[in-house]
């Protein structure tokens, strides 16, 4: 591939052109360039969402728009109280557990950002807060929806590279309840410095029991799906069906919160955020094909291979490469076009491809809280009512950021903490 049409794919990305349309362009430029037929676009972008594990996206997003909508957030949060509320800083212990737990229902940072922090951040402003320590904490909390499986990410690495998807989902509890930890002790330790206090007293057993009995049903939803892929009775995207299902009937038929009306909107948003995914792994898809033919992968593998002569230095240099991306270009996106350019080096150094996909998704999921474009940046703004400039000039942000690197660095560098629980299930 010339180097020019690097050159302006960078050039299509800083003029904000939507990374699905920058990379179709070029990549169809390229191809109609050669006098390849044009029916090869149409071919490529097919060929890149052809694969049976994608038909879980769609699914597992409808899965978090029904549990999302039907109550489950707020029973979560209820027992996440009752548990940890009367620790100092205690609401926001309950909004980092409450997004661990949400994060086992719906695997998105964006959603667990918005759904925990929709009901946690009036909370804690009313309760004296300060709304620059409570908004970049559910915005780095929110971080741990990828890595908790069921996650979109992972799943999307595991078409990409060719990786079991199950063994990413296993191999991501570890690192995602370790963001969870780091972010608890941070905001505990901030919290009972500045003398935030938690609830009179611990909660009677008997509210612990309630409000444990009220979200019992939602937290089935991650042990029916990981406990049936562990198990072998069902595939990810067969889990995926099951989430669907299970929370349709419990959002409509027991916790009685969804409405039949509720349902277009339900499945119009879906819709929606399934076509933007898809369309940029698409997209992928065809540039991928560009990518192999012209022989960059390899390139990129000598490249790399020539100054990191190790697996600790290659996993430093790609873990500063994918921080840096992170911040600049979508989740889904990156994964899509870096996987198959890392992948021949991650073989080259014998790294399991397991544990690179969980580093990949950790550094892409912190990235959405770095300035300037982290998207949970903005949700958490937005339902905090402060501006951007705010939120990056709080000291708080970038302390729980440097937590969750630490978290990354122990992930890189001790894989048994991704590679235990998959070598113990599988």
């Amino acid at each position: 591939m010339p180097g020019w049409f690097i050159f302006i794919l960078l050039i299509f990305l800083l003029l904000g052109i939507p990374i699905a349309f920058a990379l179709g362009g070029i990549s169809s430029i390229s191809i109609l360039l050669d006098g390849s037929p044009i029916t090869q676009i149409a071919q490529g972008m097919f060929t890149g969402i052809d694969s049976f594990p994608l038909i879980a996206i769609p699914l597992f997003i409808l899965a978090g728009e029904l549990m999302a909508k039907g109550g489950m957030t707020r029973r979560l949060i209820d027992f996440a109280n009752s548990l940890v509320g009367h620790f100092p800083s205690g609401l926001a212990i309950v909004s980092v557990l409450a997004c661990i737990l949400f994060a086992a229902i719906t695997g998105s940072a964006i959603a667990a950002t918005a759904a925990v922090g929709g009901i946690m951040i009036p909370i804690m402003k009313k309760e004296g807060y300060d709304v620059k320590f409570v908004a970049p904490l559910l915005a780095c909390a929110g971080t741990i929806g990828p890595i908790i499986p069921p996650s979109i990410p992972l799943l999307i690495y595991g078409t990409s590279a060719n990786v079991s998807i199950a063994e990413l989902f296993i191999g991501g509890i570890i690192p995602g309840i370790l963001m969870g930890i780091g972010l608890i002790i941070a905001s505990f330790i901030i919290g009972k410095a500045r003398r935030y206090k938690g609830r009179d007293k611990r909660a009677e057993l008997k509210v612990v029991l309630i409000t444990g009995k009220d979200a019992v049903l939602a937290l089935l939803t991650p042990l029916i799906i990981i406990g049936g892929i562990i198990s072998g009775s069902f595939t990810a995207t067969e889990s995926a069906v099951i989430a669907v299902f299970y929370a349709w009937i419990i959002s409509m038929f027991i916790y009685r919160e969804l409405k039949i009306k509720d349902l277009y909107e339900t499945f119009k948003s879906s819709a929606i955020l399934t076509g933007q995914i898809l369309i940029i792994v698409s997209a992928a898809g065809l540039f991928t094909r560009l990518l192999t033919i012209n022989q960059v992968p390899q390139k990129v593998s000598d490249f790399i291979l020539s100054f990191a002569d190790s697996p600790g230095i290659f996993l430093l240099v790609i873990n500063i490469i994918l921080l840096i991306a992170g911040t600049f270009i979508d989740t889904t996106s990156a994964i899509v076009v870096f996987t198959p350019i890392f992948m021949p080096v991650v073989q080259s150094f014998g790294l399991d491809p397991v544990h690179f996909g969980v580093l990949m998704t950790m550094n892409l999921s912190i990235g959405m809280v770095t300035p300037p474009l982290g998207v949970c940046l903005f949700v958490a703004c937005s339902i905090g009512k402060i501006s951007i400039k705010e939120m990056v000039l709080s000291k708080d942000l970038w302390i729980f950021i440097c937590v969750l690197i630490l978290v990354l660095g122990l992930v890189t560098y001790i894989p048994s903490l991704v590679l235990f629980g998959v070598e113990l299930f599988t």
